[in-house]
């Protein structure tokens, strides 16, 4: 049986088992399209059949027989498609790992749209149902409104003018770029690991049937959530390793259970820690260092980092038992956010013949995983070589030495062979981290002159077997030093670890927080931005409440929910991070074939490292950017940060500038450059062919805030990043539909290196905190533990329509004494979008929301009670 496929005849085999975007990957080489949802929800996966779009991993390869196939790469007939020019010029992308699948769809709509209407740009509404069934997580939504857009105007119908904002653009239009997803040696096994189907329960036996494999447990041989990994088996083929997985046997001896968080803190429950030693075990869900506290059972804290918290605790009572009219109280809860990058945790894993290791694995610290492999299989550091060439989605999880990359080594070493071991999407959605849920209990008392006067918070958080919660603690960086009592607790019980996601605990500090202040503001009778300028003493910040008060949107509202059954309502929140760097970042220029290479280890898991890197090396030099390439994504490369914590940009902009400073001052000291002052041109380069220099990121001119490296390397500067956003929604009282029609984000990070990534990235933040906002939420079994919403269609994240226009306003001022001037803005970005949507409903609706996601029940409930 055949097909043709991007031209080309190809023969397709019989096993009816076999989907079409396997035939195309495994079979033909053709890794642009990717594989994540498997049901035909994200479109990553989506060809052209017989010239129609088709999600290829619901087809069977037998389907394609007879019909022509084009996938990303035969788009355009061997050539550039206007699409794919569109894209990189608008940056419509971020980690890549949708684009392919996305390019592939806007193709055949633009040459449609273009058929039918002419070089006219089509509605936004239009872009967006043509878009309907692909999904990008990282956000990049609004790029790609816009290159659609043009694309069908006919404005990308010849070749670029302009080098793309994003250096890797064309790889990721076209499909070229390589995830660990696509990687497979010759004579590469696959992997399965087996995962438990008991909340709690002793191991007593593992029975693999004879398969290779690796055991996964514990010394303790105790399972505490359902998904825990067991035992990993591998086999030549995929088909033969999940054969034997089904016919591993597990001989369990239940235990009782705590699957239900209310339940876990009842006197009695099952306890999920039971011994100090487990409870030092208990896995992270926040970046950094986890405090000690207290436990009783399951519930680990209070951990408080409050001052004069007596004062504030007297001050709150004395108002209660009076009335103030000034004391806001309130008790807000958020879901459960799954990571759900599109790009699956994997690893492909082997052993050469001198025994060495290799790690090609989806991660977010290639620097970081390189040393704790070389410590894990006691190998000298020069002897592991950890890969990233691209990251398909990265927000916290993929950080550190985890499961699938330890299953792979061993199986690689037991078998004889590479190994490749990718999560499904069931296992991504349950195991691959989660933000944890929240239930935080507020107070606030302003006093006469509207100072605030004191502040409680509890936080408790629900992050499974894992522990962390320091919601409350954030609030002890924002509005002044008023006297406030600050408690978090952990609420541990038998499911799933969380993970650090994008500003760990920082959503829902400011879910509760920023509603309170909210909620203060119209008590007191005061404007809601100017109220937060007054208690805020960040300076900084000052000229993002200034913008967001001037914007026409927020002068011109109306007081009072305005009638109708569709209401409209304007919401503020502020946000607050800390500024990390990675003092150690070293990046080396190599002058090599006439260009300059920038190599660094750095693993771009989107947010545009390469372009930032690029963009200094070329500017100080003063060549064009096409004379600078970047190696990067290898441990064998100069030390860099993790993509953790919003670090990396801070760190790799002035080891950039400070190499291609060694770089002109050797060009000068040999007479190379133009008229002696460095400025290279093509034939200084070649003069300079073969060297070498390498750069450093120099210290701040104040220091540092710790003047010791953190756990991971960091190091906390001096001085917050600050956000503001402004949210404008549509609630449809009758259908309880929440709609974000505009948003507005202010961010003050100092300067922006590659300013079309970095808006991109702050865009993506906004379509993040929406999808907090309003639809997701994992959903567990209270009674076994085991995950509900574990695939696409039941775990909703937000798509192209659910997407606002988005304004982002960078305030640049007041980092002068940070080295390069600029520092990260991954975090500050989406942590406060969800408590400003929460407040433009509160605008719209006179009703306070309390509980995330905005659910269209909860909505109706609310307002129909106000």
């Amino acid at each position: 049986m055949g097909t043709t496929v991007n031209g080309t005849p190809a023969q397709i085999g019989a096993d009816p088992a076999t989907t079409a975007a396997e035939f195309v990957r495994d079979g033909l080489g053709l890794t642009g399209t990717k594989t994540a949802c498997n049901a035909g929800v994200c479109g990553s996966c989506t060809l052209l059949l017989d010239g129609a779009p088709a999600a290829s991993c619901l087809l069977p390869a037998t389907a394609l027989e007879g019909r022509s196939v084009t996938t990303v790469e035969g788009i355009g007939n061997g050539a550039e498609h206007p699409v794919q020019r569109a894209f990189a010029a608008h940056d419509a992308m971020q980690c890549g790992y949708c684009t392919p699948g996305f390019v592939v769809e806007a193709a055949a709509f633009v040459d449609r749209h273009r058929a039918e209407h002419g070089d006219t740009a089509p509605a936004r509404d239009e872009i967006a149902d043509a878009l309907a069934g692909h999904l990008c997580r990282c956000g990049a939504y609004p790029g790609i409104y816009a290159a659609v857009a043009s694309a069908c105007a006919g404005e990308h119908d010849g070749a670029a003018e302009s080098a793309p904002p994003r250096t890797e653009a064309a790889e990721k239009a076209s499909g070229r770029a390589r995830y660990t997803t696509d990687v497979r040696p010759e004579g590469c096994w696959e992997a399965v690991i087996v995962r438990s189907t008991r909340a709690h329960a002793h191991v007593l036996g593992v029975d693999a049937g004879g398969a290779h494999h690796v055991d996964l447990l514990g010394a303790d041989r105790t399972v505490r959530y359902v998904g825990q990994p067991l035992v990993a088996v591998a086999a030549p083929t995929a088909a033969k390793a999940r054969a034997a997985a089904e016919q591993v046997s597990v001989d369990y001896r239940d235990l009782p259970a705590a699957a239900d968080p209310a339940a876990a803190r009842l006197p009695g429950a099952a306890v999920v820690h039971s011994t100090r030693a487990e409870r030092g075990a208990a896995p992270s869900h926040s970046e950094g260092f986890v405090p000690p506290a207290r436990w009783k059972d399951n519930v680990r804290g209070p951990f408080n980092m409050g001052w004069r918290s007596a004062t504030a605790v007297k001050r709150i009572r004395e108002a209660a038992r009076r009335g103030d009219d000034r004391l806001v109280t309130g008790v807000f809860q958020t879901a459960v956010q799954a990571h759900t990058p599109l790009e699956p945790h994997a690893c492909v894993a082997r052993w050469d013949d001198a025994g060495d290791l290799h790690i090609h694995v989806s991660t977010q610290a290639v620097a970081a995983l390189a040393e704790e492999a070389a410590e894990r299989w006691e190998l000298p550091r020069g002897r592991v070589h950890i890969t990233a060439e691209h990251v398909g989605g990265a927000f916290g999880a993929k950080a550190g030495l985890r499961v699938e990359t330890v299953a792979a080594v061993e199986l690689a070493r037991a078998c004889g062979a590479p190994v490749r071991l990718v999560f499904d999407r069931a296992a991504e959605l349950t195991d691959g981290g989660h933000r944890p849920a929240s239930r935080t209990e507020i107070a606030l008392l302003a006093d006469a002159d509207g100072h605030l006067s004191a502040m409680t918070m509890d936080a408790y958080s629900d992050g499974g077997v894992s522990v962390g919660g320091m919601v409350t603690t954030l609030a002890r960086l924002m509005y002044g030093r008023g006297p406030r009592r600050l408690r978090d607790f952990d609420v541990v019980s038998h499911r799933p670890p969380g993970a650090p996601f994008r500003g760990p605990n920082g959503p829902q500090l400011l879910w509760a927080l920023e509603q309170a202040v909210d909620d203060m503001a119209h008590r007191i009778g005061e404007d809601p931005i100017a109220l937060r300028r007054r208690w805020d003493g960040n300076t900084k910040r000052h000229a993002l409440y200034d913008w967001a008060a001037a914007l026409p949107v927020w002068r011109e509202r109306t007081a009072g929910a305005p009638p109708g059954r569709f209401r409209r309502g304007v919401g503020v929140a502020a946000a607050n991070w800390m500024y990390l760097v990675d003092s150690a970042t070293t990046i080396e220029l190599v002058v090599e074939d006439g260009t300059v290479v920038a190599e660094t280890a750095v693993q771009d898991i989107g947010t545009g490292a390469r372009s930032v890197v690029s963009g200094v090396v070329a500017d100080e030099l003063g060549v064009p950017a096409g004379l600078v390439r970047v190696r990067a994504g290898h441990s064998d490369l100069p030390y860099a940060p993790a993509s953790t914590g919003s670090r990396t940009t801070a760190s790799l902009g002035p080891a950039a500038r400070d190499a291609a400073a060694k770089l002109q001052e050797e060009a000068r000291g040999r007479g190379a450059g133009t008229a002696g002052s460095g400025r290279l041109d093509a034939a200084a380069l070649a003069a300079l062919e073969g060297l070498r220099v390498r750069g450093r990121r120099r210290r701040d001119r104040r220091g540092y805030v710790t003047p010791f490296a953190l756990p991971d390397g960091g190091t906390i500067g001096r001085g917050f990043t600050g956000a503001v956003h402004v949210v404008e929604v549509e609630v449809d009282t009758l259908l309880g539909a929440v709609r974000p029609t505009r948003c507005w984000a202010g961010i003050s990070a100092g300067r922006i290196y590659a300013e079309r990534p970095a808006r991109n990235q702050c865009e993506g933040g906004v379509v993040q905190g929406i999808g907090y906002a309003l639809y997701e939420q994992r959903r567990d079994d209270p009674l076994t533990g085991a995950v509900l919403t574990a695939n696409m269609e039941d775990y909703r994240i937000p798509g192209i329509g659910d997407t606002p226009e988005i304004t982002v306003h960078f305030h640049e001022e007041g980092w002068e004494h940070v080295t390069g001037g600029g520092v990260g803005l991954g975090e500050v970005s989406t942590i406060g979008v969800a408590a400003a949507v929460g407040n433009a409903v509160f605008d719209a609706t006179g009703w306070r929301p309390r509980e995330l996601p905005l659910r269209p029940d909860r909505i109706l409930e609310g307002i129909g009670a106000k």
